[in-house]
């Protein structure tokens, strides 16, 4: 097993604060997120910051760090940017910012404009309407990355240099790829593997294939997180066959490492993690395990 406190410097390429004594975040102070994919997320209700990291990865902590907005109040957007910026002036960490604007709402022009303001922030996630399920996915509906005005948003990222980090399941990876054709100069980064929940033969098989039409976009990159499964630990049995998938299926110069902490330590403890995901990548030649943990974060953030 890869010892996970390596000298191979690496990039944790998703992760979160928050201060829940200070700072608005409904789904962790009162409102419930109904199918949460890890089940029971009691554990997360308590403050996350810099301190916490840094106690977690004790030992494995990466040597940059890129935060992805932890669903703030949606009122206020900016002010988890403004937050983030003060904490890592003081803390140094994070390295850069995905901040959040809602794309369909009528002032995205001005939240995007405010957020490009910050030099931390590198790009945007707003969860777009998906499916629920398999069986039920569908095109064309309210917010989904199929709607004119969603897209009329969308279509001004380019505008500020900003990319879009995209969470949705595989079954909506069809709108993703279209998406990306039609506003090449915008890069799609896609959260959690494409959350391939689903780890029978038919499920793998058909989160395979909406992996590579999503791919076949030469400006969409995957960050490999999210891969816990609810009611049972992190283990390289259920995950490294999946993250090799995911590499053979974007290339070893499209896939990050990332954590997506503290989400995924009601699964595994970081050390877990991030020795799993090194002994996926033993494999692969040096100089792409170098990408994979390092390299291809700083390119595609700009770190």
């Amino acid at each position: 097993m890869p010892d996970p406190r390596s000298d191979q410097p690496f990039v944790d390429a998703h992760h979160h604060f928050w201060d829940l004594d200070a700072n608005p975040y409904p789904w962790l102070q009162g409102e419930e997120v109904k199918g949460f994919r890890y089940g029971d997320y009691s554990a997360l209700k308590r403050n996350y910051l810099p301190a916490d990291f840094a106690r977690d990865t004790q030992g494995c902590a990466p040597a940059l760090s890129v935060h992805v907005e932890a669903e703030w109040a949606r009122a206020s957007p900016v002010d988890e940017t403004a937050w983030l910026t003060a904490l890592a002036q003081r803390a140094g960490r994070p390295t850069a910012l995905v901040a959040h604007a809602q794309l369909d709402r009528a002032d995205a022009a001005d939240i995007l404009a405010a957020q490009a303001a910050f030099p931390m922030v590198r790009g945007i996630r707003q969860k777009p309407v998906t499916s629920a399920t398999r069986e039920g996915a569908a095109r064309g509906l309210p917010g989904s990355m199929d709607d004119d005005r969603w897209r009329q948003g969308y279509a001004l990222l380019a505008r500020h240099g900003l990319s879009y980090d995209l969470q949705a399941p595989w079954w909506n990876l069809d709108q993703a790829a279209a998406l990306a054709r039609d506003f090449p100069a915008t890069r799609i980064i896609l959260n959690h593997t494409g959350l391939p929940a689903d780890r029978s033969e038919a499920g793998l098989a058909g989160w395979r294939a909406a992996m590579a039409v999503l791919a076949a976009q030469p400006n969409a990159a995957v960050k490999i997180s999210g891969l816990g499964l609810p009611g049972r630990p992190w283990t390289q049995a259920d995950n490294v066959p999946v993250i090799r998938d995911a590499i053979a299926i974007f290339g070893a110069d499209r896939c990050m490492f990332a954590s997506n902490y503290p989400v995924d330590s009601l699964v595994a403890d970081y050390g877990t993690i991030l020795a799993g995901f090194q002994a996926a990548i033993a494999i692969y030649p040096h100089h792409e395990q170098r990408q994979l943990l390092h390299d291809n974060a700083v390119r595609i953030y700009r770190l």
